[in-house]
């Protein structure tokens, strides 16, 4: 298989393949909803369909009961963080995210960034429904 996509996409899809996403993860899952990338935003975020599933592919996160849509953003891990309440943990439970993790974690952005990487945040929000009407 081949990476679709630009420069900071490219990673994530190998990411995803890595942890179990098959190529065939734009047919399994409807994408609802994009909001594009804005530089003012510094992120972007999608919409997918999750209805009657237990968990992103085959052991991946678990999404609750009556999960029918999850939110998917990424971009600039300090504007990320400054949203997120909960972490995934390697066991697939969550715990919450204190401000020290969040420190922890732009510690380390820190220390890709002074060696010229590009790091990107990633997070979701499982919801029954949109918090809007569309």
């Amino acid at each position: 298989w081949e990476p679709k996509g630009n420069s900071s996409e490219a990673p994530i899809v190998v990411a995803a393949r890595k942890v179990g996403f098959e190529q065939s993860v734009e047919k399994d899952y409807k994408r609802v909803m994009e909001i594009p990338f804005s530089s003012s935003r510094k992120m972007m975020m999608t919409v997918t369909d999750v209805s009657g599933r237990s968990e992103l592919c085959q052991g991946g996160l678990p999404l609750a009961a009556g999960t029918t849509l999850l939110s998917v953003v990424k971009g600039a891990p300090n504007f990320i963080l400054d949203y997120c309440t909960e972490q995934l943990c390697p066991d697939g439970s969550a715990k919450p995210m204190t401000d020290a993790d969040k420190q922890d974690i732009l510690s380390v952005v820190d220390q890709y960034s002074e060696r010229a990487l590009r790091v990107l945040a990633v997070a979701t929000k499982a919801m029954p429904k949109l918090p809007f009407d569309p």
